[in-house]
């Protein structure tokens, strides 16, 4: 028996589904490989896993369905947006750092939709866990992400252990992407949901240090902010620790993100931003793109990012969804602004 959209509507209580959704459901009904451009946020996993769910099969005892993500965190999002739709087909989430003894006990008997990080998922298949020939639908998410953090390899090798007919959906949070060759396809439909830059409600200042204090000015932003919802970026893991004791030094309350973390340090520190028991979160790129942080009010470069690409990934922490945001960029006195920064900025001084 095959699920209606309208009843996984119903479950999550939901009016209606969004454009961008309406128009991913359409493209699948025409049997079209998918790249859904659309900012984080905005019910990207939806807009795949419902035309996935609608279309399994409840008789089958094989996996159908697999959704590749590049972070632990993303992956187990993913699988709490597939329990929510409330259906009875079975899901399993494999990544590492989760015990491999588990998920082999798990895959014994097969989920219908697998959802996992790409070295875990092509860990598997090495070992001979998962029987890949029945999977019908492929979801490469934040695809890009996960080329970027080296995962070629392992993509290739799952792509190459499906059947050569499965349906592919790419989703990103960013223009400029491009297909990797091991995973094109014949009959591609990009689906463009992301705004223009002159339609996003952010605003841009810069924050100038006296000489090379830019700790100081960052402590003078941060409390002038007050409870508002921060992320402060850095570039590197030591860099984050490092602040976050100076702020702490200076009686800031702040939470870290990186990569260097165990996993349930991230998952607390991601539940107390979203719950408003913190809300000043020093972190590396790591959560730039893929998670879902909701109600960011404002972005603070403290480090300036390496790459246009990583600058709007920043920037699109804050200002989504039709909200207005603020992204700050803290500069030593005589620090130059990298080419990709356009346009003035202007200056913020915050309050003695």
């Amino acid at each position: 028996m095959r699920i209606s959209t309208n009843k996984i509507l119903e479950k999550l209580g939901f009016e209606e589904w969004n454009e961008m959704q309406k128009a991913c459901f359409k493209s699948w009904q025409l049997s079209n490989d998918i790249v859904l451009l659309s900012p984080t946020g905005s019910g990207k996993t939806l807009a795949y896993l419902v035309p996935i769910v609608t279309n399994l099969d409840g008789d089958s005892q094989h996996i159908q369905a697999m959704v590749v993500s590049p972070a632990r965190e993303l992956s187990l999002q993913i699988e709490g947006v597939f329990k929510s739709m409330g259906t009875s087909f079975k899901v399993n989430c494999c990544y590492g750092g989760h015990a491999m003894k588990i998920e082999q006990n798990n895959l014994m008997i097969p989920p219908s939709v697998l959802i996992g990080t790409p070295g875990r998922l092509a860990d598997h298949i090495r070992r001979g866990n998962l029987d890949c020939s029945q999977i019908t639908s492929l979801v490469l998410d934040e695809f890009d992400k996960a080329l970027e953090l080296g995962f070629q390899k392992e993509m290739a090798e799952i792509i190459n252990a499906l059947p050569v007919r499965v349906r592919k959906v790419f989703t990103s949070a960013t223009h400029g992407i491009e297909i990797p060759g091991f995973a094109t396809s014949n009959k591609l439909e990009v689906i463009d949901f992301l705004p223009k830059m002159n339609s996003i409600n952010l605003v841009q200042k810069k924050v100038v240090a006296d000489g090379n204090d830019k700790l100081g000015v960052l402590v003078g932003l941060i409390r002038e902010l007050g409870k508002e919802a921060c992320l402060v970026f850095c570039n590197h893991r030591d860099a984050v620790e490092r602040i976050s004791l100076l702020l702490k030094d200076e009686q800031i309350s702040c939470d870290i993100f990186h990569g260097g973390l165990e996993q349930l340090h991230r998952e607390r520190a991601l539940i107390k931003l979203r719950n408003g028991s913190s809300n000043i979160l020093i972190t590396t790129d790591l959560a730039s793109r893929g998670i879902d942080i909701p109600d960011i009010k404002h972005v603070v470069h403290y480090q300036l990012p390496k790459s246009e690409e990583a600058f709007v990934h920043r920037n699109g922490r804050t200002a989504r969804m039709h909200a207005n945001g603020t992204s700050y960029i803290v500069l030593a006195e005589n620090e130059i602004l990298p080419d990709f920064i356009r346009g003035e900025l202007n200056e913020h001084v915050p309050a003695a």
